[in-house]
C-alpha cells in the first residue's frame, strides 16, 4: 500500500513539473492572435479579463532615475561583425573585473551576455540568479528555459538573438551564504546605475531593431517616465540611452519576466501577444506546428 502511494505521488509530482515545463507555445497560443500594426496605444486585454495582480514580491513600484550625462558619439555605426565581437569581448572583461557596487564583492560569476552580435533582437532581464552566478551566461535556470521557448515559438534560436541583463552580477537576500537556493532578488537602483553603461553599451554596440524588456525591472531602467509594466505593454516605445548614442534608432517593447510566467502560466498569452508583435514587424512567421 505505502509503495502504491509513493507510486502516486511521484506520478503526480512529475505531472505537475510536467506542466511547468510545457512548451511555449502549447499553453501561450495554441492559435496564433491576429496583431495589427501600428500597434495599440494601449495593452491588449486578456482573453480571461483584466490581468491578475502581480505577485506580492514585485518591484514595479520602485522609480530608478536615469543618469543624466553628456552622450558621447560612438563609432559603432561603422562597426562590422568583427569590431561589434571585439567591442563586446572587451566590455565583458571590464565586466568581469567590476567591483563599482557591491555585488561585485559577493558574486561568483559576472554575467556580461551572450548571442549574435548582428541580432534583430535583444532580449534584457533584471540580473543573474542562482545558475547563472555559477555558469556565467544569462538565462540558463528554469526562467532560462522558458524563454528558450519563447524565442523558439518566434521563429528564432537562442543563437540568433542577444540576451543580457541590466545587472551583471546577481543580487542576493543573504549574499553571506551564495550556496542557498532561493537566495535572488531584483537589483536595486543604487545598483542598476552602476551597472547602467555596461547594458546601454551593449545596446549601442549589438544596435538591434528590437528590444525586449523582461519584467517590469528591466523595462523601468530603459524606458523613459515608466510607472508600471501595464501602463508600458502592448506598445513599442523608443529607446533612449543616457551614456551612449545609438547609431540609429531602437525601439523597446515591454513583456513579463519568464519567472513571473513560471509562478503565473494564465499571463503566457499576454507575453505571447507581446512577442508576436515584434515577430510582426520583423515578418517573422513562427515555429511550425
Amino acid at each position: 500500500m505505502a509503495d502504491s502511494v509513493r507510486e502516486l505521488a511521484g506520478a503526480f509530482k512529475r505531472f505537475l513539473a510536467a506542466q511547468e515545463e510545457d512548451e511555449f507555445l502549447t499553453t501561450a497560443a495554441p492559435v496564433r492572435a491576429a496583431v495589427s500594426t501600428p500597434a495599440p496605444a494601449a495593452p491588449a486585454p486578456s482573453t480571461t479579463g483584466e490581468l491578475p495582480p502581480m505577485a506580492a514580491d514585485s518591484t514595479l513600484d520602485i522609480s530608478f532615475v536615469h543618469q543624466h550625462e553628456p552622450t558621447a558619439p560612438t563609432e559603432t555605426s561603422t562597426m562590422n561583425k568583427a569590431d561589434k565581437t571585439r567591442a563586446l569581448a572587451e566590455l565583458a572583461q571590464t565586466i568581469a573585473s567590476c567591483t563599482r557596487c557591491p555585488l561585485g564583492a559577493t558574486r561568483l560569476i559576472a554575467v556580461p551576455g551572450e548571442g549574435n552580435v548582428n541580432a534583430d533582437v535583444m532580449f534584457v532581464g533584471e540580473g543573474p540568479g542562482f545558475d547563472e552566478d555559477r555558469q556565467g551566461r544569462p538565462f540558463v535556470g528554469r526562467a532560462g528555459q522558458l524563454l528558450d521557448k519563447m524565442i523558439l515559438a518566434m521563429g528564432l534560436t537562442r543563437e540568433k538573438v542577444f540576451i543580457a541583463n541590466i545587472a551583471k552580477c546577481h543580487p542576493m537576500t543573504d549574499p553571506l551564504h551564495p550556496e542557498k537556493h532561493g537566495n535572488d532578488r531584483a537589483p536595486n537602483a543604487q545598483e542598476i546605475a552602476c551597472c547602467r553603461k555596461y547594458i546601454e553599451q551593449q545596446i549601442a554596440i549589438v544596435c538591434p531593431k528590437y528590444v525586449v524588456a523582461l519584467g517590469g525591472v528591466a523595462a523601468k531602467a530603459l524606458i523613459s517616465d515608466a510607472k508600471s509594466l501595464g501602463a508600458l505593454r502592448g506598445q513599442f516605445h523608443t529607446l533612449h540611452l543616457d551614456s551612449v548614442e545609438l547609431p540609429k534608432p531602437v525601439q523597446i517593447i515591454a513583456t513579463f519576466h519568464p519567472a513571473a510566467l513560471l509562478r503565473n502560466p494564465n499571463w503566457k498569452k499576454d507575453a505571447w501577444i507581446d512577442l508576436q508583435m515584434v515577430m510582426d514587424k520583423l515578418g517573422l512567421k513562427g515555429a511550425r506546428k
